[in-house]
């Protein structure tokens, strides 16, 4: 069921998207807690990308994220390109810690219209997109950061601990902040399609 957005429609949902992508960066800078090798715990981050999917569908939620990670890659993760090498590393690196990490959070629009409580859609469409992302970077520690897991009982454990010890409270914060926004009719009118 795919309609045609006029050029008006276009125009709002990029204007919106391009808003939202900035604020994500900017909330992306405010991180109370962040590891030494990528990840951190940020105000609310994942917030606005999550409202993206729900507002205009998971396939322009998910293109949405995923620029929002190219962006984060280009502004803070470049240095990380330094502590792997290959090609597989690199693409391996772009992709699961980046791209379709950042793109999975638009999925948080997955169950809008399938489920009647708004504030259950939204909280379980966010968990859903945490949880993908959570995915991504722990086959990526399991694979191109499995070297720095020297000592402890093995590339799964640190993987696990390491992405896991910020994904977490990341998930909760992204799901509060989804179910609270959702439910402020003046905002969802000024962002939601007509």
């Amino acid at each position: 069921m795919s309609t045609k957005l006029t050029q008006k429609q276009l125009t709002r949902r990029m204007t919106v998207s391009a808003v939202f992508i900035a604020l994500s960066l900017v909330l992306n800078i405010l991180t109370p807690i962040k590891w030494p090798f990528g990840g951190s715990v940020t105000v609310f981050s994942m917030v606005p990308l999550a409202l993206i999917g729900w507002c205009y569908g998971i396939g322009w939620g998910f293109l949405s994220g995923a620029v929002m990670g190219v962006l984060n890659m280009v502004i803070d993760g470049l240095s990380n390109f330094s502590y792997v090498s290959g090609i597989v590393a690199y693409l391996i690196l772009i992709f699961a810690d980046y791209f379709i990490a950042f793109g999975v959070i638009g999925l948080a629009g997955l169950f809008r219209n399938k489920i009647e409580n708004r504030s259950v859609a939204i909280g379980l469409g966010a968990f859903i997109g945490c949880l993908l992302r959570f995915l991504c970077h722990f086959i990526s520690g399991v694979t191109i950061w499995a070297d720095y897991s020297k000592g402890w009982i093995g590339a799964w454990v640190y993987s696990l601990t390491y992405n896991g010890g910020y994904m977490l409270p990341e998930t909760i914060i992204t799901i509060i902040g989804c179910i609270a926004i959702i439910n402020v009719k003046p905002i969802m009118k000024l962002i939601e399609e007509k």
